[in-house]
């Protein structure tokens, strides 16, 4: 164990930080991506202090392999933009730098200072931003070159003891960023640790804090929860603290009114942690686990008598409505659409002629084909094929 120090205000050199060597937070160098370790050392290089942050340094704790790598700088967008040449700065209040390694990316943030609060832009020291992080698992800094942690906050003690503990003063986490609400159920579920009972209290009391959320926000953090590998155990910790009616309102209120349904849609999602388990190829997981957002939904609300192409009309306006505010890209969400489509016997088929939409109702293999050989102008009906157009939804609901 070893300490960092620096001046305080009257001159005398005070304990800021402890740092914990690679016996004594367990990090396997094996997990760290290689690619993190890289921009840290060219940053390093360059003269810019530069740390691997945030919920990898957790994870990396924890045992487990993160899925991505963040890192915070010293450096401004500009001197890490000049570094690295495969990367773009983005955003416009918060500015970062996005670095390119094939389809991979690394997000590198500059030091953010607290002297405009919590929220604001300004570029600090690294013992400013640790307290600008929403809780003390997430305000970790990792060297990957020495294999140090910089621990700032009790982090490391949090964490081995499964505590989730914030940073920010409690009065006011959640009004500078109620989204933090729901990522404090999600560590509190994903990492098996203990929410505290004042913390829970804070987040029923101010649980309407997310109405002022934006819908691309609020869209970002389902995604999040419904890809993980504990989707079922997190909709129910953010059912009942009253966090769900934000997210999903619709499906809040039917678990609230029928137990039916709420067995039904909690059955759901432990299917899809089970399937999450398998072996299916990334998009395929997203497209269920959309799908299990409104699956029982449509399934009670909708007549499946009735002809194809009103069958997709139907499903495809519940569906949207139901999982409102969440905004699914519209490709995902009619894959996702055709997917419990087809699970009744019908199978759907798009075929892009210049900029208007067919859709081709395939209802025998013989005819599907015909579909794939011939032009529209040659389908009859003695190929048992129906073709039909709607104008009045191509471009509202079924572009991509």
């Amino acid at each position: 164990m070893r300490f960092r120090y620096s001046k305080g205000a009257d001159g005398k050199t005070v304990k800021i930080a402890t740092v914990w060597t690679a016996d004594e937070h367990n990090i396997n160098i094996s997990d760290v991506d290689s690619d993190a370790t890289y921009i840290c050392s060219r940053l390093h290089i360059e003269g810019f202090e530069s740390y691997i942050v945030g919920g990898a340094v957790r994870d990396l704790i924890l045992g487990k392999k993160p899925k991505d790598f963040d890192i915070a700088s010293a450096a401004t967008p500009q001197q890490i933009k000049k570094i690295f040449r495969n990367s773009r700065i983005i955003g416009r209040r918060f500015r970062l730098v996005h670095v390119f390694f094939g389809p991979k990316i690394i997000e590198v943030a500059t030091f953010r200072s607290t002297k405009d609060g919590g929220t604001g832009n300004t570029f600090g020291t690294i013992a400013e931003d640790v307290r600008r992080r929403d809780f003390s698992l997430n305000a970790l800094f990792y060297d990957p070159e020495r294999q140090l942690v910089i621990d700032f906050v009790g982090g490391l003690k949090d964490i081995n003891q499964k505590k989730i503990r914030p940073v920010i003063d409690p009065k006011i986490i959640f009004k500078d960023d109620p989204v933090r609400m729901i990522r404090a159920v999600k560590y509190s579920v994903s990492c098996n640790f203990s929410l505290p009972f004042f913390l829970r209290t804070k987040i029923k009391s101010e649980a309407g804090l997310l109405s002022t959320v934006s819908p691309s926000r609020l869209t970002e953090e389902i995604n999040k929860i419904i890809y993980s590998a504990c989707t079922a155990l997190i909709v129910e910790q953010l059912v009942q603290l009253g966090l769900y009616s934000y997210l999903q309102p619709e499906a809040s209120a039917l678990i609230k009114r029928s137990e039916l349904f709420k067995e039904h849609y909690f059955s759901t999602l432990k299917k899809l942690n089970d399937d999450k388990n398998s072996s299916r190829e990334d998009e395929r997981r997203y497209i269920l686990s959309i799908a299990a957002l409104f699956r029982d939904y449509v399934e009670d609300c909708v007549d499946w008598t009735q002809p194809p192409v009103e069958l997709y009309k139907a499903t495809f306006i519940a569906a949207r409505k139901f999982v409102l505010p969440m905004n699914p890209q519209r490709l995902y969400l009619e894959k996702a659409i055709r997917l419990i489509i087809s699970e009744h016997g019908v199978v759907l088929r798009k075929v892009r002629r210049c900029k208007s939409a067919t859709l081709v109702i395939n209802q025998t293999e013989e005819g599907a084909t015909a579909a794939r050989r011939r032009r529209r102008k040659d389908f009859t009906q003695q190929q048992q094929q129906t073709i039909i157009q709607f104008p009045e939804i191509q471009q509202e609901e079924l572009q991509q």
